[in-house]
Formats: C-alpha cells, sequence, structure tokens
C-alpha cells in the first residue's frame, strides 16, 4: 500500500497549561516518529489534500475542513458538553448553543477517537454511532518524563525553595472548580507538615469557573501551598521529579496527560474515586472522595514506607502498560483501517 498523508489540524498549542495540549504533541510526535514507513504527516497544511484529516480540537474552521469527504475525517473526542461543566463560564443560551455544536462535530466525523472507553456509552446517548468510535488512550514519552539522579532532584528542590526532606504533594493543571483546587488546599491545610505544589494557572482567564474565588485563593494561599502557574511544558519533568506523590482531586477528567507523566516516575497516585479511572488504571491508585480521606492517604503514604513502596510499584504497572510500542501498534492499525474502510466500502 502506498505510503498515506495525514493532515494533523489543532489549536490545542495556542492556550498554555491544558491538557489537550500536551496529548496533541505527543500523539503527533508519537506518530511521526514511529510510523513514518506508513505515514506522512503535516500539522495544518490547508493547502494539500490529504488521504486523513484529523481533528484534535473543534475550531469552527476545522469543522468547515471536515466536510471534504474525499478525505478520512478523524476526530478526537478530549471533552463532552457535560464535562465543560465547573470549567468555563458562559452564559445559558451559549453553553445550549456550544454543546450542541460539539456534538454535531463528532457527528460529522468518520472515525471518533475517545481516550477513556467509559465514554462511549456517553456519546452513544448524544445519538452518535457506537461503530464509529474507537478507543485510544493517551502516551507519554518516557524520554521526556523520566527520574533523575538524587542529586539532581535535590538541586531541582533547592531551586524551588524545598529541603531535601520536605514531603512534596504535587498536582498539575489549570486552575479551575473541576480540578479539585479548593480541595486541594483545604487537604493542605490539614498537612501542616507537608508541602503542596500546584503547577498550572488560568489558561482561559477569567471565562474559568469559579475565577474570582480561585483568584482569591491562589493569591493568599496556606504557607505550605505553592502555586507556580503555568509552566513550560520542558520543565514539567523538573517539577515531577521533586514530587514524591501526586495528588488529583479533581472531579471530572477523561484520561490525565497527569498521570500519565507522574506514573513514568513511578509516583504513587492519589486520585478522587471517579469511575473513569477503573477502566484505564486498573485499581493501581489510592482513592478517596473526601478531604479527610485524602489527608489520611497522603499521612499513610509519608509514615508507611511498605505503603509507599506499594504505591511505587502500581505506578509503574501503569506505566508499563501504556507502553510506546502498545499505544504505537493502536494508531498504526486505525489510520490503516480507517483508510481502507472508506476507501473501499
Amino acid at each position: 500500500m502506498k505510503k498515506l498523508s495525514i493532515t494533523m489540524y489543532s489549536s490545542a498549542d495556542k492556550v498554555a497549561g491544558q491538557g489537550v495540549g500536551s496529548a496533541y504533541k505527543e500523539q503527533v510526535r508519537l506518530v511521526k516518529e514511529g510510523a513514518s514507513d506508513l505515514f506522512d504527516v503535516r500539522i495544518n497544511d490547508w493547502k494539500h489534500r490529504s488521504d486523513i484529516q484529523h481533528f484534535h480540537t473543534v475550531d469552527p474552521q476545522f469543522f468547515v475542513k471536515m466536510h471534504d469527504h474525499r478525505c478520512v475525517n478523524i476526530a478526537y473526542c478530549h471533552f463532552l458538553p457535560d464535562t465543560l461543566e465547573g470549567s468555563l463560564q458562559l452564559p445559558g443560551v451559549a453553553f445550549t448553543v456550544f454543546s450542541k455544536y460539539v456534538v454535531q462535530f463528532y457527528k460529522s466525523a468518520d472515525r471518533l477517537v475517545v481516550v477513556n472507553p467509559s465514554f462511549i456509552d456517553d456519546l452513544v446517548a448524544y445519538g452518535i454511532d457506537r461503530k464509529k468510535i474507537y478507543y485510544i488512550p493517551n502516551f507519554v514519552s518516557k524520554e521526556q518524563f523520566y527520574l533523575k539522579p538524587m542529586e539532581q532532584r535535590n538541586q531541582i528542590r533547592q531551586k524551588y525553595g524545598f529541603q531535601a526532606n520536605d514531603f512534596i504533594v504535587f498536582d498539575a493543571g489549570q486552575v479551575q472548580t473541576r480540578k479539585g483546587v479548593l480541595d486541594f488546599v483545604e487537604v493542605a491545610k490539614k498537612c501542616p507538615d507537608y508541602q503542596f505544589v500546584w503547577a498550572g494557572g488560568f489558561s482561559f482567564g477569567k471565562i474559568t469557573d469559579g475565577y474570582e474565588e480561585l483568584k482569591e485563593v491562589q493569591a493568599h494561599p496556606p504557607k505550605n501551598v505553592h502555586f507556580l502557574g503555568i509552566v513550560p511544558r520542558e520543565d514539567m519533568v523538573d517539577l515531577y521529579n521533586m514530587a514524591d506523590v501526586l495528588f488529583m482531586p479533581s472531579y471530572n477528567e477523561l484520561f490525565p496527560m497527569t498521570i500519565l507523566e507522574a506514573v513514568n516516575l513511578s509516583i504513587p497516585l492519589v486520585l478522587r474515586d471517579l469511575d473513569l479511572y477503573k477502566d484505564i488504571l486498573f485499581d493501581h491508585y489510592l482513592r478517596g472522595n473526601d478531604n479527610d480521606t485524602f489527608a489520611k492517604i497522603l499521612k499513610n503514604l509519608h509514615d508507611e514506607p511498605s505503603i509507599y513502596r506499594s504505591a511505587q510499584a502500581d505506578s509503574q504497572a501503569i506505566s508499563d502498560y501504556y507502553s510506546k510500542e502498545h499505544v504505537l501498534d493502536m494508531w498504526r492499525k486505525f489510520y490503516v483501517d480507517a483508510y481502507k474502510e472508506k476507501k473501499y466500502k
């Protein structure tokens, strides 16, 4: 078969500090580097007609482009209208219109890719054909996110103002209501001897849900809570290297890139007990639903070396499953099958 041309369409990297942008960059790099024998990959090339068009974001201009039915049109589902609640504050009419638009965007694709299988039933409920929905997980390169030698890790801690023996509880993501920022701060108050670090900011400015309250918390945090703001992706590996635990009290996710980044360094996971994690993390994480439970889990990790080592092993198991080879094989097969299906049906 001839080498297939794929054009990736995305505006995700125009807004700093959001997981969709990280997922987009990782997926493009994976396919370009690992499947160059099968695919010629272009980025936002409006002049070239490709065999496959892969839309990573739901921009209106991409919706117009998707109506070129001579190409195979693939859409990424990184969110549902329901998941926007708690993320953005939009007037009722605007939210309704945007929700309908997103569903229509997904319906217009030949194939839809989800990063978490738990969302397939939700998409079907929106009237999308189950047969055209495919699950392919996110991926994070172990060459970019890796454990550094202890000496370097201590130097990183010193750079950010921490001691070598500090117990650092870390999270990364946009500062918004659904991410559980307020819970993160409340748990920090219950654990005054630990240091809590949040990397991320208001990527969407004042339309961020809970902006005023969160802005106040960010401006006047407890003394053991540190908001670093939006950190360039190339610097994130240092933050994971100074972290002892990834604590994500988020109320709504798909497949957080933060988790995949952390498990590459075998960092223990403490997460809210969300159904959507069950199919993708395979019980390899510690969980809770209230701040007292979260505080207790963190204390156990700090005080009991055997519990900490077990949690590290769980994270390593997740990292091993989402290997480069496994996810790359899925993309190679997916694109070829999608092309054959449309060309020969």
